[in-house]
């Protein structure tokens, strides 16, 4: 499996933005986006208010459709099945608030799987749904623009971590030409695409789509039975995967510098540091954590061992068999880049699929994205 490169500067269609006046939407317009991902099929459907949006509802449900991919490179029928009945529901809460406005979208897991256009064929004739299969790409770019409201003003180089289940994200982000004040702002702008940075604008230095996420790189060691050696294997081959990412080799810069995490990883060690028994987005979104603090909290769960971490409320259910494929993803990375400031971001794909439509539609106001001073 070899991480995926830039093609082109060109690779993407521009998206013309209308920066000066927000339009007025019309009376109830709504805007959906839906993930359809390695491990669960989530969506959001929303409407624009002021710079932002208001969410009207949302759905998530683990599907487990990369379930076996990794060994035959196929969907499995059962997996096709539970991914239908969940978009079957999606469906539903789309007809139900009449939305016409919507990007459904699927990543790596279709991206790999040799049947996915079986799976695509299934889903249009069960459900109606227009699901597309996006590129890594894309995927990233929407994933850094809908962390743009974290982007701090003191920021001049910034990594954009999405940890997802069947890949992982990284985007270095140049910001020191941006005036402060705008860093927010320019990293929106890209939602033109990485390749064509704009005098004064964000400079995407380098990405990369490592084709391992929570999911895949957890299957990847399964047989391995000792949870402390599966640890460091995972933690070991991911490492491996980056050496051709330009700014592995250079560590991390001195000053300025900020990462932004997104994933169920990295929110659910954030949870478990603030010792949350029930998640609370409003705590979690925006907090800022150390590598210490990190590693502190990763390894408490390695202490706890599987059974504790099953039982561990700040885990949750749905997260414990995860949990640690994601945290040797995410402490390799804090091991190469240390930072004092990490912040958490409860956002991704589907924030990034919203304000990209919202932006292409003019309906956000330009004023009100201030960032993080």
């Amino acid at each position: 499996m070899t991480p995926k490169r830039p093609a082109g500067a060109d690779a993407f269609p521009k998206i013309a933005v209308e920066p000066s006046v927000a339009r007025q939407p019309e009376e109830g317009a709504l805007y959906a986006a839906l993930d359809l991902g390695t491990n669960s099929c989530r969506m959001l459907i929303a409407r624009p208010k002021g710079s932002q949006f208001q969410v009207i509802d949302s759905f998530s449900k683990p599907v487990q459709l990369g379930q076996g991919l990794e060994a035959s490179g196929r969907l499995s029928r059962s997996s096709m099945a539970r991914t239908v009945h969940a978009l079957q529901v999606c469906r539903r809460k789309l007809e139900q608030h009449r939305v016409r406005n919507m990007r459904l979208v699927a990543t790596e897991a279709c991206r790999r799987a040799r049947n996915s256009r079986d799976l695509m064929r299934t889903i249009r004739r069960e459900t109606g749904l227009p699901i597309e299969i996006i590129g890594a790409e894309e995927e990233a770019r929407l994933a850094v623009i809908s962390c743009a409201p974290l982007v701090s003003h003191k920021t001049e180089t910034l990594m954009v971590v999405d940890i997802g289940g069947g890949s992982t994200e990284l985007v270095w982000i140049d910001l020191e030409d941006v005036e402060p004040k705008e860093r927010p702002r320019a990293i929106m702008r890209l939602s033109d695409g990485f390749g064509n940075p704009q005098p004064g604008g964000a400079r995407v230095v380098d990405w990369i789509s490592v084709p391992l996420g929570v999911a895949t790189l957890r299957d990847q060691f399964a047989d391995v039975e000792d949870d402390g050696g599966r640890f460091a294997l995972m933690s070991w081959y991911f490492e491996e995967m980056l050496s051709g990412f330009t700014p592995y080799a250079q560590g991390s810069p001195d000053e300025g510098f900020q990462i932004i995490g997104t994933s169920g990883t990295v929110t659910t060690v954030a949870a478990s540091f603030l010792g949350l028994r029930r998640y609370d987005r409003t705590k979690v979104d925006g907090l800022e954590m150390t590598s210490d603090q990190i590693d502190r909290v990763i390894h408490s769960y390695l202490q706890l061992g599987p059974e504790g971490r099953r039982a561990d409320p700040r885990i949750g259910r749905e997260r414990h068999a995860l949990i640690m494929s994601g945290a040797a993803i995410l402490q390799t990375l804090m091991r190469i880049w240390p930072t004092s400031k990490l912040s958490v971001a409860d956002r991704g794909l589907r924030e990034g699929l919203l304000y990209a439509q919202m932006v292409r539609d003019g309906v956000l106001a330009s004023d009100g994205l201030n960032g993080v001073a």
